[in-house]
Order: C-alpha cells, then sequence, then structure tokens
C-alpha cells in the first residue's frame, strides 16, 4: 500500500511536469490553475486505474494449479464511475492441487480455498465440499473425522451444485 502511496505522488508531480511543460510551450499562456488540475487529474487516474488492474494483476500472478472460482465485483457511492463500471475487490480461487478424495465418501472432496481482498492479506481456509448435495463445510478446529469418514463438529453450508466455488471444486477432480 506504501509503494502505490508513492506511485500516486509521483503521477502527481509528473501531471504537474506536463502542465508546466505546456505552458511553456505555449508561451505561459495557460492559466496558472491548470498545473494543480493536471496533478490531482493523474494521481486520480492513476488511483482509478490501479483500483481497476489489481484483479487482474493478482490473477494473472497466481501459481500453477489455483484456480479464480469467483469474483465480486464492487460498486460504492464515493466512486460514482463505478455504478457504470463496477470492479472487482475481492475473490475466491480453488487450490486444484490440494483436492483430495474422501475414500469413504467418493463424491467429497477436501481442498484448500483462497480469499483474496484488495487491502487484506490472503486467507487460506481448508474445506470439504459434498458434490452430490452441494454443500460445503470448512474445516476449523473442533471438526474431526469419524472412523465411517463422516465429519464431527462441521457445519454444512448449503451451497447448490450451480455455486461457482463448488463447481469449481468438483469438477475434474475425481
Amino acid at each position: 500500500m506504501f509503494i502505490e502511496l508513492i506511485a500516486t505522488f509521483a503521477m502527481g508531480f509528473a501531471g504537474a511536469g506536463i502542465a508546466l511543460i505546456a505552458n511553456h510551450l505555449t508561451g505561459k499562456r495557460l492559466p496558472r490553475w491548470i498545473i494543480p488540475v493536471m496533478a490531482g487529474g493523474a494521481m486520480i487516474s492513476f488511483t482509478i486505474f490501479n483500483e481497476y488492474s489489481w484483479y487482474t494483476r493478482t490473477a494473472n500472478a497466481l501459481p500453477e494449479g489455483i484456480h479464480v472460482a469467483q469474483k465480486v465485483e464492487q460498486s460504492v457511492f464515493y466512486r460514482p464511475w463505478t455504478y457504470l463500471v463496477p470492479y472487482v475487490d475481492r475473490f475466491i480461487a480453488v487450490d486444484k492441487l490440494s483436492v483430495r478424495k474422501n475414500d469413504k465418501f467418493p463424491n467429497q472432496r477436501i481442498l484448500d480455498l483462497l480469499i483474496y481482498g484488495r487491502w487484506a492479506p490472503a486467507n487460506r481456509i481448508k474445506a470439504i465440499f459434498d458434490c452430490e448435495n452441494g454443500k460445503r463445510a470448512d474445516l476449523t478446529d473442533g471438526v474431526r473425522f469419524k472412523e465411517d469418514g463422516s465429519l464431527e463438529g462441521a457445519t454444512w453450508y448449503e451451497t447448490g451444485k450451480d455455486n461457482p466455488v463448488t463447481k469449481t471444486a468438483c469438477q475434474n477432480s475425481g
């Protein structure tokens, strides 16, 4: 975040520099307010570019085997342009290399979910998906496998078979 702040200020200086050069080339005919307007415009433009390109940059940098399952688009009142074109501020990825089957329940998959947020560290959650019934349970503290292979202490969430995370977790993994 600190690097982005420095880059934003650098863009402000670049915008002011372009205005100064343009003013010099026109024989100082431009109004004086053009310099702060260009600096502010450059900073705002860079910030908007950075917000909209974050998802693409982050998703393209994911290692082999990690697939984006769902992205969450955002529109907020203090960024009115986001009502025209929403931006992605978080997404969920599935680590396909971590997929394991529950031998006692062949329609279940155990895997890692990665949750990425724009201004938050990535979170890794171990989860089990019931591909046949469209359910998910997080493998947190207190959850354990019983002798018969079923889960004890887990809370199952109805996701539905059409949920993008469930579909990604269950496809081509068995």
